[in-house]
């Protein structure tokens, strides 16, 4: 393994052209939809990552929806059952990921619809948000940014895992929600999304990532 650096701005344009490659088997005229996975703790920023994404593959005419996490986690009766601030089941059970897979996953896969539900549960409010359905044609990506999205079976086409070290996570994680730094060390033993994502980019320092190769990868 060797970690490769590369720039913010050429991050979001390597994995640019590794989304429109994902999609584009058969050619143009038969792209499926691409089912992205920007997956890593707040503090990696995998919803910025995901939001950079968009105009540039809006700029190669591909229609894409970003999709967080975060709004599809469960109701608070559920969420918090096991109190507030509650490592492990922040870990096991805060993301719908039924709900998740059935109003984005399944549609935007081979046999979808492509009729898509960009948001389903308002967290601070504790209620649905009655957001209304998103048509993504073929061609189209959709981004889902989050924590944990990898190792639950969730039916993604390209997954890419932001990695940090303990001591960078523990660093930039506010001191409010440093109650769940168990969690990202449970995740990263139990799951080891490094293992097996499609990319894994290090991001201890925002402006510095680097992109994580095998040997076979590395030139």
């Amino acid at each position: 393994m060797r970690a490769r650096p590369i720039s913010p701005q050429l991050l979001v344009a390597e994995l640019t052209e590794r989304i429109i490659t994902a999609g584009s088997v058969g050619g143009p005229a038969e792209a499926g939809r691409v089912r992205v996975a920007v997956d890593g703790a707040p503090a990696a920023g995998p919803d910025d990552l995901a939001a950079a994404l968009v105009d540039p593959l809006r700029a190669l005419s591909r229609p894409v929806l970003h999709v967080r996490a975060e709004d599809f986690l469960r109701p608070a009766s559920v969420r918090l059952e096991r109190g507030r601030h509650n490592p492990d089941a922040y870990y096991e059970g805060w993301v719908d990921e039924a709900g998740l897979r059935r109003e984005v996953l399944d549609p935007a896969g081979p046999h979808g619809t492509g009729r898509l539900l960009p948001s389903l549960w308002d967290a601070k409010a504790d209620r649905a948000t009655r957001a209304g359905y998103v048509d993504l044609p073929p061609g189209g990506v959709v981004l889902v940014s989050g924590a944990f999205l990898l190792g639950g079976g969730l039916p993604f086409d390209l997954t890419v895992h932001l990695e940090m070290s303990a001591g960078a996570l523990r660093r930039r994680t506010a001191l409010e929600q440093a109650w769940a730094l168990p969690a990202f060390t449970r995740y990263a033993e139990e799951v080891v999304p490094v293992g097996f994502a499609d990319l894994v980019v290090r991001v201890d320092d925002p402006m510095r990532p680097a992109i994580v190769e095998s040997g076979s990868q590395a030139v």
